[in-house]
């Protein structure tokens, strides 16, 4: 079972923690988070020989795990293969699925391990990436300034495990290329170096880059857990330096970074002190919306440069940020501290006269500092970050895990995010995305697996909203509910799901707070042997709220993969009242890229990918989709609105490496 399966991928894995609330909080949170898996997948690690600093970098792994972990290549030694992680009671299934795509052990493989381990070896790895719409949008016809392709061009050059260089160049449908303002070719760009563990420089990396720190209250620039994701790492904090290698033109940094060694532990599992320093400084374009004044508005992160409006607030704005994160760590114990300064060289001010948008941040300096803490033990786990802003409002999230037995694990997560509390680089667990402010709430989770074959998980988050949000004119109070179960023999592996939200909003008057609850259910079964898979899925939502609305899909995916063909299908039939009643749908992609479309109306799905591998350096891959609305005379609206009821998209992507 702990063998990796080659016609399944880690993001169908990890599918199976992604929730509605990570999906609503957009793509752009998604796209970051899995585009920092994907590089960890490109470099995995020789289990035998990575430190815990190396194994902190895994997300999906508790504190805990990465201590028995470390506890158990102490007392046994080296592992032999991957099938001993099941000698690890604290891992429980999804994470052992996962591990072989992010880790290796000596031996099992003798040439990926040579190729990871030399730092002679040098590897250049080019690949691109277009997509070709077999449509029309009404923007292409009259609106945008470039054509209707969207298409992206990356390449690194990696030195063992110690140098990468890397490039990527990004364009999105409608935007100019080597035209109108994008003179230079791409819309966006991102470069970085990077040089690892030399001497006491653990990490440095020039060009752009994204921090995190603590629990994200300051810095939370890489990868933000959903719930029950979060669940699974039991909220552990993760630490992070990381190029920006992803097409994404948010959350990042532009400058310098480095992460110095100033006291070095010596042996695994000694408790000897380590004392590190991240340091970073940033100078950096951003898009916004003006005022009349020539204040900034709002900051846009969408990254769309397609009409002469988006165009015009291309990198009208510049932002100075500078800050170090300082981390201690003896034994069980860990501490740090983050202090983090930015400065714009326009005023913020938002349109705070609109009630939800009174404390949103505001003026031209920003200061916000922190600590961390945490404490270990093989039974339980204690972690959490409390910070405050340049005007002294806080903010604190603090997790406590427990391994009650070796099938029970529970999980506890308090946080209190004041409405005056205001950060431009945090980002951290929440009811109401990932933003830290105006929520405070008690979270509660639950692992337990009470025969073999079973896994039962579930959660309670209750949030109390203080100040008005966007829709909700006054306080307001949320409750997530999820209960999952998996049953897994053999070839089978099974799954339903039950998830209720339940929120309120304003009505058309704004003078009362309605119900708009959502129940969600998820049943779906897979079959996988050798290199064949097949699984069928359905998910129904009930809405509740100004009107009573119902929804369903259901799905059939097959996949087969060969030594050098890889070839998967989908099929979905889809039928929800209204937008209000929609369905989130994960859908297999090529490499670097994530998508979990929204389906509404009635319509189906159909999916087509495939991917060769002509040579061990050469990769071509290909994906077609085709949507059919069958009561829907356009799709989209404004700019991107299509004439007819159908669209088709062909994806084609080539990976060479030398």
């Amino acid at each position: 079972m702990a063998q990796r399966e080659e016609n399944e991928t880690w993001q169908q894995v990890y599918e199976q923690f992604t929730t509605v609330d990570e999906q609503e909080e957009g793509e752009e949170q998604l796209y970051n988070s899995y585009e920092l898996l994907e590089q960890l997948a490109g470099e995995p690690l020789d289990l035998n020989k990575a430190t815990r600093e190396d194994l902190e970098q895994l997300p999906f792994l508790s504190a805990q795990q990465v201590m028995d972990i470390e506890e158990y290549l102490y007392r046994y030694g080296p592992m032999r293969s991957l099938g001993e992680l099941r000698m690890i009671r604290s891992l429980d299934y999804q994470q052992i699925k996962l591990l072989p795509y992010f880790v290796f052990v000596t031996g099992e493989d003798e040439s990926s391990t040579t190729s990871y381990s030399s730092p002679r070896i040098i590897k250049n790895t080019l690949s691109a990436t277009l997509r070709v719409p077999f449509y029309r949008r009404k923007g292409d016809r009259n609106g945008y300034l470039g054509y209707p392709l969207r298409h992206t061009l990356r390449y690194e050059l990696a030195v063992g495990k110690q140098w990468r260089v890397g490039l990527v160049g990004a364009q999105d449908a409608g935007e100019p290329f080597f035209a109108n303002n994008n003179r230079w070719g791409y819309d966006a760009y991102s470069y970085y170096a990077q040089l690892k563990n030399t001497g006491r420089i653990a990490n440095l990396v020039v060009g752009k880059y994204r921090v995190s720190a603590g629990m994200g209250l300051v810095l939370g620039q890489s990868f933000q857990l959903g719930k029950l994701a979060t669940l699974q790492s039991s909220g552990r904090s993760v630490s992070t330096l990381k190029p920006h290698t992803s097409r994404s033109v948010a959350d990042y940094l532009q400058g310098g970074a480095a992460t110095i060694t100033l006291l070095r532990g010596s042996e695994r599992m000694a408790n000897v002190p380590e004392l590190s320093l991240t340091a970073f400084a940033s100078y950096r374009p951003v898009d916004a919306t003006l005022n009349n004044d020539s204040a900034a508005q709002t900051i846009v992160t969408s990254g769309y440069h397609r009409t002469p409006t988006e165009m015009a607030k291309k990198d009208n704005t510049h932002m100075t940020t500078g800050g170090a994160h300082l981390t201690f760590h003896c034994g069980a114990v860990r501490l740090g501290a983050t202090t983090v300064y930015t400065q714009l060289d326009r005023s913020l001010q938002p349109q705070r006269e609109t009630l939800y948008r009174r404390h949103f941040a505001h003026g031209q300096h920003f200061l916000n500092t922190s600590i961390d803490y945490a404490y270990t033990h093989h039974r339980f786990a204690f972690s959490g970050e409390t910070a405050i802003d340049a005007h002294s409002h806080l903010a604190t999230v603090n997790t406590a895990s427990m391994r009650a037995t070796d099938r029970l694990t529970l999980m506890l997560l308090q946080r209190f995010y004041s409405y005056r509390y205001t950060t431009l680089h945090g980002h951290s667990f929440g009811q109401g995305g990932s933003r830290v402010q105006n929520e405070s709430g008690i979270y509660l989770g639950a692992t337990w697996n009470p025969i073999s074959h079973l896994q039962l998980q579930g959660y309670a988050d209750y949030a109390h909203h203080p100040w008005a949000q966007y829709q909700v004119s006054a306080a307001s109070d949320d409750i997530d509910l999820l209960l999952q179960a998996t049953w897994r023999k053999s070839y089978w592996t099974m799954t339903a799901r039950h998830q209720s939200r339940l929120r309120k909003k304003d009505n058309e008057e704004k003078s009362l707070l309605i119900h708009n609850d959502d129940h969600r259910q998820r049943f779906a079964v897979m079959w996988q042997n050798g290199p064949w898979a097949l699984k069928t899925q359905a998910e129904m939502t009930h809405h509740i709220g100004k009107n009573t609305e119902k929804g369903w899909l259901v799905s059939q995916q097959a996949s087969y993969s060969g030594t050098w063909l890889t070839l998967s299908t989908m099929a979905a039939y889809f039928d929800t009242d209204s937008y209000q009643s929609r369905i989130y749908a994960y859908e297999r992609q090529l490499q670097h890229e994530i998508s979990f479309p929204t389906y509404y109306g009635e319509g189906i799905r159909l999916a087509l990918m495939a991917r060769a591998d002509v040579t061990s350096q050469l990769r071509l891959s290909a994906r077609l989709g085709y949507t059919n609305y069958f009561v829907r005379p356009t799709i989209g609206t404004g700019l991107q609105q299509i004439s007819h009821s159908h669209q088709t998209d062909l994806d084609l992507q080539l990976r060479w490496k030398f």
